[in-house]
């Protein structure tokens, strides 16, 4: 994105614009949208911000257990590979500095852990 202002993820409004650009990628993505069809989205949005915000701001706004929701989908490295390379993409158009490192960290992080979890299940 060549117009896009790179700048330091430091509050809210970057979590939702980190949000909203890395969930239009996988709604695009041919291997991801599938998964993400049945998505409520004006549901589950907000449910990414406090998510996010808690992760990278402090917020404690989240409240749930996240690989629950996620445990029985059809997913496989590959999945989380598109995943996370797109994730690491968002942060990088927009962000900058320690916290966008740290989201880039926490999201490889997330990705591995479910992916070991799901392993579990199988």
């Amino acid at each position: 994105m060549a117009n896009t202002k790179i700048k330091i993820l430091e509050s809210r409004a970057d979590i939702e614009l980190l949000v909203n650009s890395f969930y239009a990628k996988v709604k695009e993505d041919e291997l991801l949208a599938p998964l993400f069809r049945h998505v409520d989205w004006p549901a589950h949005l907000p449910i990414m911000y406090k998510f996010w915000a808690s992760m990278l701001l402090g917020e404690q706004s989240y409240q749930g257990s996240p690989f629950d929701k996620h445990k029985d989908l059809p997913v496989q490295t590959l999945h989380f590979d598109r995943w996370v390379l797109l994730f690491c993409e968002t942060v990088d158009e927009h962000f900058m500095g320690e916290k966008a490192d740290e989201a880039k960290s926490r999201g490889q992080h997330i990705a591995a852990v479910f992916q070991h979890k799901m392993n579990l299940f199988k």
